[in-house]
């Protein structure tokens, strides 16, 4: 019954690229407005489209979790097995080659730069005391220890090789219940939080519980489980479909725009805000529509690319930060300088690194 009815032959999700590039951009702009901030300049950080970072990196989280899960089925479907080499292979040579690239810039070339040009900024920690960190994909660690730093975007893809590092394993040993065992990964990440949220942990163990996100990756990974067994339902070829899909899209756009410290700071927010993303993803996927906004080549291109600009983003800004502190014309002035600047630098750094750098180790990737 649901090979019957189930979409196993995607091969490319249509405007997801556009949405990858939206959200490395609400990072941006959330960094952007929290450094100027920061440095006492003018800033529009109580504008709820500059609080965003934490936002499009869970919704970073669910995509990535709907877009491996929807690999992960298909291969499974194709082979009756999953290939783990494979899986970390690519993993591999799609993320680390720039993750580690930014540990050195951080930790080795930024100190360099800021001696050399008498900036009055120090780095918040050492190499020796870091490292291990960095190197088993903790860098969310750093940040708790030493607070705000260069490197501080690093946290989320640690997040994510963790994620990886087990999700395919599962899949090959509990593939009869992998459903039932996404469920349980968000259950059970509610019960931590209630825990945490009853003094149950140290300090350190509710941070890991907070930025650990797996439930937002198993959300994603839920929706990409409905479209591939359930894709054909009578329910998704309804116009049901499109009024869900319009309350989704106006919830997702109220989560971007309206942000109320109650909610915010609300035991589950998370989880609700990424239940709102992976329905949100779900609803577009199953009918997987190219539109004329989200196909746009070179929204597709910055989407391609995103890797790069949210790596790279917090090294420019930084930089900026540092010019927009002696020019201060007029603060309208400022602004717009800044954010070309900002986005021109940011965008052009991640193309020639992806066009120079990344490429080079992707050529390496298995073809199957």
């Amino acid at each position: 019954m649901m090979q019957q009815i189930g979409i196993q032959t995607i091969s490319h999700f249509y405007n997801f690229n556009a949405l990858r590039f939206v959200a490395a951009f609400l990072v941006v702009l959330h960094h952007a407005e929290s450094l100027r901030k920061d440095h006492g300049l003018f800033h529009l950080k109580d504008f709820g489209l500059f609080q965003n970072g934490a936002n499009a990196v869970t919704f970073f989280f669910v995509l990535s979790g709907f877009l491996i899960t929807y690999l992960l089925l298909k291969e499974q479907g194709k082979t009756a097995t999953i290939s783990i080499k494979h899986f970390y292979l690519k993993r591999v040579l799609r993320i680390w080659p720039l993750y580690f690239l930014l540990v050195i810039i951080g930790v080795f070339i930024q100190p360099l730069l800021v001696e050399w040009m008498h900036l009055p900024y120090k780095l918040p920690y050492s190499f020796s005391e870091t490292w291990y960190f960095f190197v088993f994909f903790l860098p969310g660690m750093v940040t708790f220890y030493f607070g705000n730093h260069l490197l501080e975007p690093l946290w989320s893809i640690g997040v994510e090789e963790l994620f990886y590092l087990i999700w395919a394993p599962i899949f090959k040993f509990l593939k009869r219940i992998i459903f039932p065992v996404m469920l349980g990964i968000i259950a059970l990440k509610m019960l931590l939080l209630v825990a945490a949220s009853h003094g149950w942990f140290n300090e350190e163990t509710r941070y890991l519980i907070r930025i650990l996100q797996f439930e937002s990756m198993a959300l994603g990974g839920l929706a990409a489980y409905v479209i591939y067994y359930f894709g054909y339902h009578s329910f998704f070829q309804s116009k049901l479909r499109k009024a869900l899909l319009f309350v989704m899209a106006l919830l997702a756009l109220a989560i971007v725009f309206v942000h109320t410290k109650t909610f915010d700071d609300a035991l589950f927010a998370t989880i609700i805000k990424s239940l709102v993303f992976a329905l949100f993803l779900l609803l577009m996927g199953v009918k997987n529509q190219a539109t004329k906004v989200g196909e746009h080549k070179w929204l597709v291109y910055f989407g391609e690319i995103s890797y790069g600009i949210y790596m790279y983003h917090l090294v420019v800004l930084t930089g900026l930060v540092e010019l927009m502190k002696v020019l201060k014309i007029h603060p309208i002035v400022d602004t717009a300088i800044y954010f070309v600047l900002a986005t021109g630098i940011t965008i052009g750094v991640a193309a020639l690194s992806k066009a120079t750098f990344e490429n080079y180790f992707l050529k390496f990737k298995p073809k199957s």
